[in-house]
């Protein structure tokens, strides 16, 4: 069998189990089994396959075929300007949450050795993209899932700024530890009594999603630890969802906070918050 036919294959099963990047993810999925850019299968089609890729190539369309995410089966993912690893222990990284990577380098100068605290690491996709643009930055980064704690060094190893980081397993309650010229965080936002309505909610950790009643609960203590551990004009950045900015912005006043900017996402959300610690 060559690639052609075997990708037909793909985007029919796919196609028949309504999913709508039947396509891509066929593509995706077959260049992982053969180890190939997806750019150069493209161009291969005639190229022939063995059984075994093929019977994984099943393998994988059975598993998307149930919804499953892709990055979680491809075990990476595309975020800024990099591939990380991933796995149904860490949130799989989306765009949006790169204008956080985005409004941090718009505040850091190249040439600034600033120390940051990332909460709820994750992956380590922010912070790891932000000290892989500022070679004179150091970060230390928490996170109160251990599965979660492993694949944030990795993904640090992978990108060659393991010297530069720290990333330990707390929550942020227990973390009292330092002061910082900046704050990161994406932490869980969502309504616990939305969450079943999410499309992809079985497979990712619920507690990375999960932000209590009203989706702030996470967000709160955040921004009462910043208010603790940031020097004084320090800053802070956060992923909102997109309907609580005017809870966040009243949170922030009320912990000592100036509101610099409210950034939208490409859907026209507001998505990201940039604010400063007052004296």
């Amino acid at each position: 069998m060559n690639i052609l036919k075997a990708l037909n294959n793909g985007y029919n099963l796919l196609k028949l189990s309504n999913i709508k990047s039947y396509k891509i993810d066929a593509e995706l999925l077959l260049s992982e089994c053969l180890n190939i850019s997806r750019e150069k299968l493209i161009i291969n089609f005639k190229d022939k396959i063995n059984r075994e890729n093929y019977r994984n190539f099943l393998f994988k369309l059975n598993r998307r075929k149930k919804k499953e995410p892709i990055a979680y089966i491809i075990k990476k993912k595309e975020f800024w300007k990099n591939s990380f690893y991933v796995n149904k222990d860490v949130l799989i990284p989306r765009p949006e949450t790169e204008f956080l990577v985005e409004e941090a380098l718009n505040i850091i100068n190249k040439d600034q050795k600033w120390l940051i605290l990332e909460i709820g690491i994750g992956s380590g996709c922010i912070i790891t993209s932000i000290l892989k643009d500022r070679k004179n930055c150091f970060a230390l980064g928490i996170d109160s899932c251990e599965k979660a704690v492993k694949i944030a060094k990795i993904n640090a190893k992978l990108h060659h700024i393991e010297n530069r980081i720290k990333i330990l397993k707390t929550d942020v309650d227990n973390f009292n530890t330092g002061k910082y010229d900046l704050i990161l965080s994406n932490p869980p936002y969502i309504d616990k009594h939305q969450l079943k309505y999410l499309g992809v909610c079985e497979y990712e950790p619920h507690k990375a999603l999960n932000g209590g009643f009203n989706g702030v609960e996470i967000l709160e203590k955040v921004i009462l630890k910043a208010s603790r551990l940031l020097k004084t004009n320090g800053k802070l950045i956060v992923e909102i969802g997109s309907n609580q900015k005017y809870k966040v912005k009243s949170l922030l006043n009320n912990n000592n906070f100036f509101i610099n900017k409210i950034t939208k996402d490409l859907s026209g959300h507001d998505r990201c918050v940039v604010s400063t610690k007052k004296l």
